[in-house]
C-alpha cells in the first residue's frame, strides 16, 4: 500500500512543479506551454486512470481498445469528450449488468447461464460493486414505474440476495 501512496506522492509532485513553472514563467508564450504540459499530463492521468477501473472491473480484453478509443477521443474533442464517453459506457454496460441481474432476480434461466458463461464470482462482485447505483435505477424504471402505471404488484428487489446466490452459482 505505501508504493501506491509514493505514487500518488510522486504524481502531485510533477504537477506542482509544472504549475510553479507556468507560474514563474516570465513570459505570456513560456506560461502556455506549461498549462498545455499541465492539461496533457492531466488527461493522461485520467486515460490511465480510466484503464486501471476498467481493468479491476474485468474488461480485461476491452481495456486496452477503451485506452485508445479514449484517447483519441480526447484528441479530437478534449476533456469533456472522453468524460462523456467514459460515463455513456457506464451508463450503457450498467443498465445491461443491470437488466440481467433483474432477469437473473426473477427465475429467468437464460440470465443465469449468461452470467455462469461470462463471470467468476470476483469477476461478478466487482461489476456488482462498481454498477451497484444501476441496479437501483433500473429497478425503478423496469419495476417500479411500470407497477405504478398499470396498478400492479411489483417485486421487492434485494440486491444481496442476488449476491449471496450468485456466490453459491458461480
Amino acid at each position: 500500500m505505501r508504493e501506491y501512496h509514493l505514487l500518488a506522492l510522486n504524481i502531485l509532485v510533477i504537477f506542482i512543479i509544472i504549475l510553479a513553472g507556468a507560474y514563474f514563467s516570465p513570459t505570456f508564450y513560456e506560461q502556455k506551454n506549461f498549462l498545455e504540459l499541465f492539461v496533457l499530463l492531466g488527461s493522461v492521468l485520467f486515460i490511465f486512470s480510466a484503464l486501471v477501473v476498467f481493468v479491476t472491473i474485468g474488461f480485461g480484453s476491452f481495456t486496452i481498445y477503451l485506452a485508445l478509443f479514449l484517447a483519441a477521443v480526447m484528441g479530437i474533442y478534449g476533456i469533456e469528450g472522453a468524460l462523456l464517453i467514459t460515463f455513456m459506457i457506464y451508463i450503457v454496460w450498467g443498465s445491461i449488468f443491470a437488466m440481467e441481474v433483474l432477469l437473473f432476480y426473477n427465475g429467468l434461466k437464460s440470465a443465469k447461464e449468461w452470467f455462469e458463461q461470462r463471470y467468476t464470482y470476483k469477476t461478478f462482485k466487482n461489476e456488482y460493486y462498481a454498477f451497484y447505483p444501476m441496479l437501483f435505477i433500473t429497478y425503478i424504471f423496469l419495476e417500479f414505474i411500470p407497477s405504478i402505471i398499470y396498478k400492479e404488484e411489483f417485486l421487492r428487489f434485494k440486491p444481496s440476495n442476488v449476491l449471496e446466490t450468485m456466490e453459491d452459482i458461480l
